[in-house]
């Protein structure tokens, strides 16, 4: 499937306390290159995360970022029980030497902070991690379905101007045969004035058939612009990666369209090359999208 290289997309969970949220954001990028913001408690899972992502793209920038809410109802606040006993003996020791009658009461003993230490229900990082897969791998199929639609887009275009350049390519090649008769007689008027001297220069003779046959003939691009068009049909049926090959055949097709140009001496061909070659363009812009 064709895919656009990129995307966004920004998924939440919430289970058992723990609301956490993943965004993923996608950019343009010759290779695979992925850059994690994740929370302490998952950094152990960073190998995981980008493998889970690689597993999913194979080319572009790829931005991932993961944040942790713990609910605080899930933390308890415990007596340190030790702390206490030690206050409370502390301040027994004081009221006598100040021969205070009252004897020491417990909400007396809460005015101390150090009395109290808070401690979470148990360690969350195993009940973290099983939510971040669940929400990464979510955050993934909508950044592939954002992908997906918006590659859809790209090449709804760039069949459009393909479909042009194999119009072009056959009003060409007819053009380019159209010349011929008109090209024979300019070679039979320049072999006549060589005729004309007395000395026949037998070398420039055949120099000039040999760079008019040259001029003449299309074909050949013709024939391997077509057959270029063709392969990129069938690359764009393929379900593998496409960008890096229809970037090629770009290449290849502006390269024949180039010789077209500097060969045919005509205006209705230069007109018909240079606006191929904006197609051309305009598909190698949109190309460098997909991935």
């Amino acid at each position: 499937m064709i895919k656009s290289m990129t995307g966004f997309s920004k998924t939440e969970t919430k289970e058992n306390g723990v609301n956490l949220a993943v965004e993923l954001k996608s950019l343009n990028g010759r290779y695979l290159e992925v850059s994690c913001k994740i929370p302490r408690s998952l950094s152990h899972k960073e190998f995981e995360i980008r493998e889970m992502l690689k597993s999913s793209i194979s080319r572009g920038n790829i931005f991932i970022s993961i944040n942790i809410e713990t609910n605080l109802a899930l933390k308890q606040n415990l007596i340190n029980e030790e702390a206490a006993v030690e206050y409370f003996k502390a301040l027994k020791r004081l009221k006598k030497k100040l021969n205070v009658q009252e004897p020491v009461r417990f909400n007396e003993l809460l005015t101390f902070a150090a009395n109290f230490y808070t401690k979470e229900n148990g360690d969350n990082s195993e009940l973290e991690w099983r939510i971040a897969k669940k929400t990464i791998s979510n955050a993934l199929k909508y950044l592939d379905r954002m992908r997906l639609n918006e590659g859809q887009q790209i090449i709804k275009d760039v069949l459009r101007r393909i479909k042009n350049i194999s119009v072009v390519v056959d009003k060409v090649e007819k053009l380019g045969l159209k010349k011929i008769p008109d090209e024979r007689e300019r070679l039979r008027q320049r072999v006549a004035k060589l005729f004309e001297s007395d000395e026949i220069d037998e070398h420039r003779i055949q120099m000039e058939l040999v760079l008019l046959a040259d001029k003449l003939d299309i074909s050949e691009e013709c024939v391997r612009l077509r057959s270029h068009i063709k392969f990129f049909y069938e690359t764009l049926k393929s379900n593998e990666p496409i960008g890096r090959k229809l970037n090629f055949l770009i290449q290849e097709m502006n390269r024949e369209v180039n010789t077209i140009g500097s060969k045919a001496n005509d205006t209705e061909i230069a007109h018909l090359v240079v606006e191929t070659k904006e197609d051309l363009e305009r598909i190698r812009e949109q190309i460098q999208n997909i991935e």
